[in-house]
């Protein structure tokens, strides 16, 4: 057996690590990572120690919802950045933190990891840059530090928005993976569908072609057999003809569909070299038919040939069916360069008992129109029915 082949999308598999696997466990404890750093860093730099205990729990009110605002950094990144700049600035107006919180970067690279909005993923980093010359400037004079620090920060919100837009290529790939993985399915099933309704029109042809030769004359020797045994003999053996054309060309169609069976060297295609065997044919049948064709016809694409023949076919077999044994046909021929055209026409000699299955007409026009073709069939006058069907030669060379 043949291994299916690889997906390109396979050949890259991020590391999925505990942020992408527990993301809200992730995050509940990066949080509270925060929050310790931040009241340790707090309590070391001793700011604490002169003020009143109800600042002191203001501050520690402030850590905590500014650190553990991180926990819905994913969902509501600019609005967590903004918490934790105002626990920042507010603790800093109180004299209580001598530097922003240590949730500040974790909201700088939430910010530019999961903000969709471009303008308000710009407008957080300049506030947060902002707010981090603010304490710079407030702790003293600057130093070689300062620009360092300023740099760290536009950093970590760079690496966020740079990983985001990563997962969107990577979306996006796969996205358009997975959409021309269902175009090909749909062409699949189109091209299914399409051989499917081809079969079907050559099963039709050929069964309601035969099949209504074979019935008109068993019914011609059914009506002969007593008075005329060598005339329904004839007829009989006209059905059986009829029944061993319909079995070779049942075969060499189902030939044709299994594969490596030889289908095509089998029979050959019915086409317009033919039409003088299958006039012959509707004759013995009973029919009246006038064929006129313009001397020297061109070579015909394999298609076209098929085609024309198929219709040529139906119509007559219709005929046969609704107009009877005894109508008169005409059958007239004529093509250009670009065309061919082909007219059936036939007087209403008697109405039969043959049954119709209503996808005659319909097949003729399905075949015209594949190959970019016309078929009109209707009534042409008083007593009259006229198959006009126009086929372009063109380069239907299949």
């Amino acid at each position: 057996m043949t291994e299916p082949a690889p997906n390109p999308l396979d050949a890259w598999r991020p590391f999925r690590g505990p942020f992408a696997r527990w993301p809200r466990t992730a995050d509940t404890l990066l949080a509270l990572f925060a929050l310790f750093l931040t009241l340790g860093t707090w309590s070391a730099n001793g700011a604490a120690a002169d003020v009143p205990e109800s600042t002191k729990f203001f501050a520690f009110l402030l850590v905590l919802f500014g650190s553990l605002a991180l926990i819905w950094r994913r969902r509501h990144p600019f609005r967590v950045h903004v918490i934790v700049m105002l626990a920042s600035l507010l603790g800093h107006s109180d004299q209580l933190l001598g530097e922003p919180l240590v949730a500040l970067p974790f909201s700088l690279y939430s910010l530019g990891r999961y903000e969709a909005d471009k303008q308000r993923s710009v407008i957080g980093v300049l506030a947060g840059l902002a707010l981090i010359a603010l304490y710079r400037l407030m702790l003293g004079p600057l130093d070689g530090s300062d620009p360092i620090a300023l740099l760290a920060g536009f950093l970590v919100w760079y690496i966020g928005r740079r990983i985001r837009f990563r997962g969107e290529y990577l979306r996006l790939l796969k996205e358009r993976a997975e959409q021309l993985e269902r175009e090909q399915h749909a062409e699949a099933e189109k091209a299914v569908t399409e051989e499917r309704t081809r079969i079907a029109r050559e099963l039709h042809d050929i069964v309601a072609h035969q099949v209504s030769l074979m019935t008109v004359q068993a019914g011609a020797a059914k009506v002969v057999a007593g008075k005329n045994p060598d005339g329904a003999r004839e007829a009989m053996a006209s059905v059986e003809t009829a029944g061993r054309q319909a079995l070779d060309e049942l075969r060499h169609l189902m030939g044709v569909l299994r594969p490596g069976a030889g289908g095509d060297e089998r029979l050959p295609q019915p086409g317009l070299k033919y039409l003088a065997r299958l006039i012959e044919d509707f004759r013995k049948a009973g029919l009246s038919i006038t064929f006129d064709i313009d001397p020297d016809p061109p070579s015909l694409p394999a298609r076209v040939d098929l085609s024309l023949y198929r219709i040529v076919q139906e119509a007559l077999t219709n005929v046969l069916k609704h107009a009877g044994p005894g109508a008169e046909t005409r059958i007239k021929l004529s093509y250009s360069s670009e065309q061919i055209d082909v007219v059936i026409e036939n007087n209403q000699a008697g109405a039969t008992s043959l049954p119709g299955t209503g996808y005659g007409i319909a097949g003729m026009r399905e075949r015209a129109e594949v190959l970019g073709g016309t078929v009109d069939a209707g009534p042409a006058g008083p007593g009259l029915f006229r198959v006009c069907a126009r086929l372009p030669i063109g380069d239907n060379t299949q």
